[in-house]
């Protein structure tokens, strides 16, 4: 196998794939790049969960595949001086590495047992923006569940419809929903759920563009195909929550608010909350104000923060960082407040039907 292409191409590819390659494991090829030269190079990662495979224009006279050290072979290029690297990899597996006046002789192994990267079939592809997808992916990841008790909850479910694709992630004490509205007809009613470790990959190498990401629904994985970056994983199995049977509709209480001030405000009263100094922060919603405050045995904290509309009084506790949280997300300046009673969860929803979203959290019992 031989080839040539620029250190920067090769480094990209590198990164990219490199996160997928398995730390340690009982096939030392997974913790290796699989590495293939025919109508260019492409570098593959996988840790039988998650893989990326990452395509290079590249010169190649010798075609050929082989299992490259993952770490010792990026560190290398990585250093390499800017411009054109070379790599020859003979019948021993002995690769030589060169750019300018640097070389490298290292070895290889043979990619017979690199595995077979899962199939998803040659189903229908469904093709959205990278930007929307990359919200989709952003605004609800916060909220996926870290408990191995219900795996399904620990991935977000994805629901397509005719025009509308929807992200939902809970983890039993809080909700999150966004949903895109397609220009074009997506042709297809799925219902999936993706692992919150392999949409993070995603989410890395989407970027804030209009160029499609495509993804195809196998039977037991997805694939996402990123401009040359391909990425496949397996979905989770198992019955996730009715959403649509927990969030409240047709609340009593609605108001609206800056969000910039609402996390202004909340992540003032915050900086005395911490893991190991839990405590609710106190929110008692009045006509056209919102009192914050909250108690610790570090201190005491309190602040204000202007509303539109009346809160009658109503005081709940939450937990500050899922508000922050949710906050941090909404792609508006604006957010609606839908309260209904202390015991029952604050939603946080659009003010107009231009946005489509929902952050659902669950309040905290507060004394006196």
């Amino acid at each position: 196998m031989r080839f040539t292409c620029e250190k920067s191409l090769l480094v990209m590819g590198l990164n990219i794939t490199g996160r997928t390659v398995a730390q340690k494991s009982a096939l030392s090829a997974i913790e290796g790049i699989l590495c293939k030269a025919g109508t260019g190079i492409s570098l593959t990662g996988y840790n039988m969960e998650t893989a990326i495979t990452y395509m290079i224009d590249a010169n190649v006279s010798d075609v050929g595949q082989c299992v490259l050290p993952a770490k010792l072979f990026g560190d290398i290029v990585r250093r390499l001086p800017e411009g054109e690297v070379t790599v020859v990899v003979d019948e021993n597996y002995k690769v030589s590495i060169r750019s300018g006046y640097a070389s490298f002789t290292i070895s290889a192994e043979s990619a017979d047992d690199y595995p077979i990267l899962p199939d998803v079939g040659d189903g229908k592809s469904i093709r959205i923006p990278q930007s929307a997808m990359k919200n989709l992916i952003n605004g609800t990841i916060f909220a996926v569940s870290e408990n191995q008790g219900r795996p399904i909850h620990t991935g977000v479910k994805f629901e397509v419809a005719e025009d509308l694709v929807s992200a939902i992630a809970v983890d039993g004490f809080r909700l999150a929903r966004r949903t895109y509205k397609c220009e074009n007809t997506t042709g297809r009613t799925l219902s999936f759920v993706v692992p919150a470790q392999g949409l993070k990959e995603v989410e890395k190498i989407l970027q804030d563009t209009d160029d499609d990401v495509a993804f195809t629904l196998g039977t037991k994985h997805i694939l996402y195909q990123i401009g040359d970056a391909t990425l496949v994983c397996r979905l989770l199995e198992g019955e996730f929550l009715d959403w649509r049977k927990v969030v409240p509709y047709n609340s009593p209480i609605k108001l609206v608010a800056h969000v910039s001030d609402l996390v202004s405000s909340m992540e003032r009263v915050g900086l005395i909350v911490s893991e190991k100094y839990k405590s609710p922060v106190r929110c008692l919603f009045t006509n056209q104000e919102l009192l914050l405050r909250t108690n610790t045995t570090i201190g005491v904290a309190e602040d204000k923060c202007s509303i539109a509309g009346d809160g009658k009084e109503l005081e709940i506790g939450f937990n500050v960082r899922y508000l922050i949280d949710a906050l941090r997300v909404i792609p508006t300046e604006e957010v609606c407040l839908e309260l209904t009673n202390n015991l029952s969860p604050i939603v946080m929803s659009p003010v107009d039907d231009k946005h489509d979203f929902a952050y659902m959290i669950l309040p905290v019992r507060i004394k006196g």
